[in-house]
């Protein structure tokens, strides 16, 4: 009896979120039979795994998404869950993942989002041949306007405290979308910052998770900044196999005057040099240790449009006391102390 008056509950909730939403409520059966029983995995997350699946539309054709299904039934997944819900349900950003429904049945809690052909950002950074250069300046810049839109241009402020490549994925024409917000922190625009246990991936992760610092959205600048660099020079931010530090490395080519190392045996790149060193420049600002020191979204996407003027940054350590304010994007010269 208490079973069943829960699962009625579950549901009127799920019923309830998804009108408000616009989103459908689909039932495990369906999903089942969607993913031919789960069978053809996309990915694995800290939360679930992603699997292919074909629903029917209208006139009998099909269409393909992606099901994300959690794998570990605690409260931590179902608070996630509902947390990814609320959040991909509420924003419309065409560099933000479309969600299209969910499951919340019994102990079962999937959601449905549109599948992106191409896969991961990940996997198109690390392939060989390389992908064009043009396509990876566009990218940069687009999932900078995405990151953006979740801080600033949201009813309410979205951390997403993941930004990594294979976060990223690509539809049929190369535009990316960040996906998995199963780790997304609302906050209020009132409100600057949030406490939390340390969350992201090793290479991505600022400096503050470490410190039990407060977590603003200069987590995610920090996240960007490492990804910058991975999309300018098509090498992973942690390379075991050489040994090799990205950001670190980045610095001391951009130091020693080297940055042509970055891209060597990229014609494309080495063409454009300017613009592989402002993005550098930018990479760099974004991933100083001192959270106060890195520009917000609005600052980096202005820079990687050439709106504003990149100034040569410090080493990414906490001594310099620049801190970046709206000043700071005059046209004129700025003074760094």
């Amino acid at each position: 009896m208490m079973k069943n008056q829960a699962r009625d509950i579950g549901r009127t909730t799920a019923t309830t979120t998804a009108n408000e939403l616009n989103l459908r409520v689909f039932t495990y059966g369906e999903l089942a039979e969607a993913t031919r029983d789960f069978t053809e995995e996309l990915g694995r997350g800290a939360f679930g795994i992603v699997y292919k699946g074909y629903l029917e539309v209208a006139g009998g054709s099909e269409v393909t998404v992606a099901v994300k299904k959690l794998d570990r039934l605690d409260l931590d997944n179902e608070k996630e869950f509902k947390n990814e819900v609320k959040v991909i349900g509420q924003i419309h950003h065409k560099n933000l993942v479309r969600l299209i429904g969910f499951c919340n049945e019994g102990q079962s809690q999937m959601i449905v989002y549109e599948f992106l052909p191409q896969g991961t950002l990940a996997n198109f950074l690390f392939r060989r041949p390389r992908p064009s250069w043009e396509d990876r300046k566009n990218i940069a810049v687009a999932i900078a306007r995405g990151i953006l839109y979740l801080h600033e241009e949201c009813s309410e402020q979205i951390i997403h405290c993941d930004i990594k490549p294979q976060n990223i994925l690509l539809d049929e024409y190369y535009t990316p979308r960040i996906s998995d917000f199963g780790l997304a922190k609302l906050l209020l625009m009132n409100q600057t910052y949030t406490l939390t246990n340390i969350r992201g991936t090793k290479g991505y992760v600022a400096p503050e998770w470490f410190r039990n610092s407060p977590i603003t959205s200069k987590v995610d600048v920090y996240s960007y900044g490492v990804m910058l660099l991975e999309i300018v020079c098509c090498k992973k931010a942690v390379d075991l196999e050489d040994n090799v530090i990205l950001i670190n490395w980045a610095y001391d080519c951009f130091r020693q005057g080297r940055l042509e190392d970055l891209t060597e045996e990229d014609s494309e790149a080495m063409d454009d040099m300017d613009t592989v060193e402002r993005y550098v420049k930018i990479a760099i600002w974004c991933i100083q240790e001192e959270h106060g020191m890195r520009p917000n979204m609005r600052n980096v996407t202005q820079m990687l449009e050439g709106v504003t003027q990149v100034f040569d940054p410090p080493n990414p350590s906490p001594y310099s006391t620049f801190t970046w304010s709206d000043e700071s994007l005059s046209s004129d010269p700025v003074s760094l102390v």
